[in-house]
């Protein structure tokens, strides 16, 4: 039998209930989707935060947003800025169009609400440390009523400059696949889609798959 990989995670939140609710429930959901979920530490600031992602390296870190000493998602920029292979899920009750796209533009893997159930959560763990990017129903049409708010036309034209190719990479990180799951599906190899990934990215004067899949799934009956 297969060992699964372990996927550990540190928890970020300022409330000690929030955080012993989580491991409770992580706890009881250790093995999901063929995953080991294994809690490695947990803090309750901005500056713990940072300073426990850079010790222990966690696979995912579950980050609230408001925190005692600052923004959850300064804390994320940091922790990014030191490793950027860590995946960020923010988990918090705060419902804003503007910290949402804000926490895109950090980096973060993800966007959840608390009143997620526990199997959802632990899903989500495990295709955050996949490489794919969550993003809770609730709030999708916020994000890109959002986008849309800003200068639509000018995101449409940056997206018909994508030759077809490009479009179908992009449609692919729209769904949450990654880099390998691209390549398999097309038929390309790893390198190739990088390359795509590098040249889409140049385009659309972005840096973040997060940023590029708002963009798509925003224009994306325009580009039929």
């Amino acid at each position: 039998m297969t060992v699964p990989k372990s996927i550990g995670i540190l928890i970020v939140d300022d409330s000690e209930l929030v955080r012993t609710g989580l491991k409770t429930l992580l706890d009881a959901h250790a093995r999901t989707a063929g995953m080991m979920l294994r809690l490695v530490g947990e803090a309750s600031t901005a500056g713990t935060a940072v300073a426990e992602a850079e010790r222990l390296k966690p696979a995912v870190v579950l980050m609230d947003i408001r925190l005692p000493d600052g923004s959850g998602l300064e804390a994320c920029r940091r922790i990014l800025a030191g490793d950027p292979d860590i995946k960020i899920l923010i988990l918090t009750s705060v419902i804003d169009d503007n910290l949402v796209y804000d926490a895109m533009s950090s980096g973060a893997h993800g966007y959840l609400l608390k009143e997620i159930n526990a199997q959802g959560l632990c899903q989500a763990i495990v295709d955050v440390a996949a490489g794919k990017f969550i993003l809770d129903p609730t709030i999708i049409t916020h994000v890109l009523n959002l986008v849309r708010s800003g200068n639509p036309v000018n995101e449409h034209d940056k997206l018909a400059s994508l030759s077809a190719q490009e479009r179908r990479v992009l449609a692919l990180v729209a769904e949450g696949k990654t880099n390998k799951e691209i390549a398999e599906q097309m038929g390309l190899s790893d390198k190739t889609v990088k390359n795509y990934l590098s040249n889409i990215f140049e385009k659309l004067k972005i840096n973040r798959r997060s940023q590029a899949a708002v963009l798509y799934t925003s224009n994306r009956s325009q580009l039929k």
